[in-house]
């Protein structure tokens, strides 16, 4: 073999089976090494089948550049998804800082992989699971000290001004770097980890497994190399469990997630009841005004945080005692919505969205992003403000 058929085929496995031969190739999302290596081995393998590490949702948002501009913040908001969509943009922001230094747009293999499948009239089957299914699961699969931790790796993704080299890119599709970065993630945040990482490595190795054809190139990122060549493995003995289908299903919240919004303002209300009897108006008023002043105080901070219009930051501290009581309405949704009253999205914010969330600065001045943190730190301050609240009501009896 030559060296530079060696070189074409670094960072893959080939796994022949059953008469057919799978070349999986691992690359770095946003390297352009990747990007001609993916070409090149579509045409030295010339596949019937092509199968990339993507879903419908991130392929619309890589190829149509106008998908953005679609976007309708007010439904994001009312719909309770903004936290999902900050999560999405959080993802999507750091692949972009990365790529913005390397002059490679993220995906960039994975769109090549697609143009190159058109072309040739190659079948094509984008194999990963949604990235909404994905997030929705990850957010359910921990409790509330996992979410906080998950809360602030986000914003940390967002607002990290770290720089990465070329050769830093490509040394993440060594093996070693990738199982500690792995090993890493499983200890900070297992919960999210499994989601992430090991049910999409399942959900990718099967997906490959059903592709049709004789010869097929997949091309995924590396860090899921060894877990599909795992399920790939275990495939071989029979159908695996649970069924696939049920990776694509968002746990339903458990019996204590359910009761809590409730238990909150009953609690806070029972409160209040032992204040009035055991001291009267006088106690009843107190507790009121400290539950106003440290709830509403904090949602206030928060909305302050996020650069809000003066007149959120006001709505921040007038409703965050209230739809504290309220388990079907929270502050952001009051706050996110006057957010973008007040500032309405301008054109120029939907078309500049995609390089904005590069940037601190960026994130800040652009008013669907604000929206967004408006709505996330409002809702993060009301709530440290509900759980200082309680005990603070209770020392007053």
């Amino acid at each position: 073999m030559t060296d530079e058929t060696t070189q074409l085929y670094e960072g893959t496995t080939i796994i022949e089976s059953e008469g057919r031969r799978i070349v999986l190739v691992g690359t770095a999302h946003v390297s352009q090494a990747s990007v001609q290596q993916v070409r090149q081995l579509a045409e030295a393998e010339q596949p019937d089948c092509m199968c990339i590490e993507i879903d419908e949702s991130r392929y619309r948002s890589l190829t149509d550049t106008e998908a953005w501009k679609k976007l309708d913040i007010y439904d994001v908001i009312r719909q309770g998804k903004g936290f999902l969509l900050l999560g999405n943009l959080a993802l999507a922001s750091f692949q972009r800082r990365i790529g913005k230094e390397l002059g490679v747009k993220p995906g960039a293999e994975m769109v090549e992989a697609v143009g190159i499948a058109q072309e040739k009239n190659i079948p094509v089957v984008l194999c990963d699971r949604e990235i909404q299914i994905t997030l929705k699961r990850a957010w359910a699969s921990g409790g509330l000290w996992s979410k906080s931790k998950m809360m602030a790796a986000l914003l940390g993704s967002m607002f990290g001004g770290e720089s990465i080299s070329e050769a830093d890119i490509e040394s993440l599709k060594e093996t070693d770097a990738l199982s500690a970065m792995m090993e890493e993630l499983s200890d900070y945040l297992p919960g999210a980890k499994r989601v992430l990482i090991d049910e999409r490595d399942r959900y990718l190795g099967e997906k490959i497994h059903e592709a049709q054809g004789s010869t097929i190139l997949a091309v995924v990122g590396a860090g899921h190399v060894p877990g599909i060549i795992r399920t790939m493995n275990e495939l071989q003995a029979g159908p695996l469990d649970p069924p696939l289908a049920e990776l694509d299903q968002i746990p339903p919240r458990g019996f204590v997630a359910r009761l809590l919004p409730w238990l909150i303002p009953v609690a806070v209300a029972s409160l209040f009841a032992a204040g009035f009897l055991r001291s009267g108006w006088d106690l009843t008023r107190d507790m009121f005004l400290l539950w106003v002043l440290v709830n509403g105080s904090l949602s206030a901070i928060g909305s302050i945080l996020a650069l809000a219009h003066p007149l959120t930051v006001l709505a921040s501290f007038v409703a965050a005692p209230i739809t504290s009581m309220n388990p079907t309405v929270g502050v952001g949704f009051v706050t996110g919505l006057l957010e973008a009253v007040f500032r309405k999205p301008r054109v120029r914010d939907f078309e500049n969205l995609q390089t904005d969330i590069t940037s601190f600065r960026g994130f800040f001045r652009n008013r669907i992003t604000r929206v967004l943190l408006v709505f996330t730190f409002s809702t993060i301050g009301s709530s440290i403000g509900t759980f200082i609240g309680i005990p603070y009501l209770t020392s007053l009896l």
